[in-house]
């Protein structure tokens, strides 16, 4: 009985995950139609919390947020017990809370900066950096337990293009270069790792 009650619950972590980061994707192509002011190529998708339709945004980065959450809860129940998988699962913790701040403290789309600009830029940074871990640790972890081997290999590929695209952007960060683009192509890949290890979760509860 213990056991199916903590399968049950990975499920519902799973599917509730599944659906913010659905979400998540959704509200992004949303805003790229209710925004056409905004070129791709400059703006990062933090700009579209300011202005016109910014509660959208905000409520991407509650849901990726909230994504997260669940995802590492039901990580914690059904995924790999290794020390870099807890480590991982701790990161996608941090990175919970650091959308949640994204959310609250809006960029800065013009100069002068502000302090709630400054807030989101740090945000960014910690957001980036744990979720890359995360990523990163638990693609690796994969291997370490029978259920989880099969997906190892697409995790570490998707994993690998976070990196790349991680690197990209963070080359792109200064003034004539596509930072926008570069931005939307990491946020695309880190979505596609999430949904497809939520998917991964679900199944694994399901077995």
């Amino acid at each position: 009985m213990g056991t199916h009650k903590v399968e049950s619950l990975s499920v519902f972590f799973a599917t509730t995950s599944i659906a913010c980061f659905t979400y998540s994707v959704l509200a992004l192509l949303l805003l790229h139609v209710l925004r056409p002011d905004y070129a791709p190529a400059h703006h990062m998708i933090s700009d579209y919390a300011v202005g016109r339709h910014g509660w959208v945004m905000t409520t991407f980065f509650l849901a990726t947020s909230c994504g997260c959450l669940m995802l590492l809860l039901g990580l914690v129940r059904s995924g790999p017990n290794l020390i870099a998988a807890r480590i991982g699962t701790l990161l996608l913790g941090v990175a919970s809370i650091g959308l949640v701040v994204s959310a609250i403290f809006p960029t800065d789309v013009r100069l002068p900066s502000t302090r709630s600009g400054e807030i989101h830029d740090m945000s960014f940074l910690v957001n980036v950096g744990s979720i890359l871990l995360a990523i990163v640790l638990l693609s690796v972890s994969f291997g370490s337990q029978t259920r989880w081997r099969p997906y190892r290999r697409t995790a570490l590929i998707l994993a690998g293009l976070v990196v790349l695209a991680a690197v990209l952007q963070f080359l792109t960060l200064h003034q004539g270069a596509p930072y926008g683009l570069t931005n939307r192509l990491a946020v695309t890949v880190l979505l596609a790792w999430l949904l497809a290890t939520s998917i991964r979760l679900r199944a694994v509860a399901r077995e």
